[in-house]
């Protein structure tokens, strides 16, 4: 995909620990890389828009700890039909 014209369709897929109440597991990071990865090479093939990268430092009792994320937005011509469905916001 060469023109941004093209992209009717971004995925945005979370990679790492972005809410300190909870923390994904190693599982849920692997899915989440399968996903992209699957994305940048399935078809239709998706194209990588931008990327955010945040991080932040939690204290645990005397210990500092870094917890980090990236977001990736992979834009489509279409919604492919392998891409599971988004969650609904659950109200209030």
């Amino acid at each position: 995909m060469a023109d941004l014209n093209e992209v009717r369709y971004v995925k945005r897929i979370i990679v790492g620990s972005d809410n300190p109440a909870r923390i994904r597991t190693q599982a849920e990071i692997d899915d989440a890389l399968a996903l992209l990865n699957k994305c940048l090479t399935g078809t239709p093939k998706g194209t990588i828009l931008g990327v955010e990268k945040s991080f932040t430092i939690l204290h645990v009792g005397e210990h500092q700890v870094v917890m980090q994320w990236f977001a990736y937005h992979v834009g489509f011509p279409r919604k492919p039909v392998w891409l599971p469905d988004e969650e609904a916001p659950k109200p209030g």
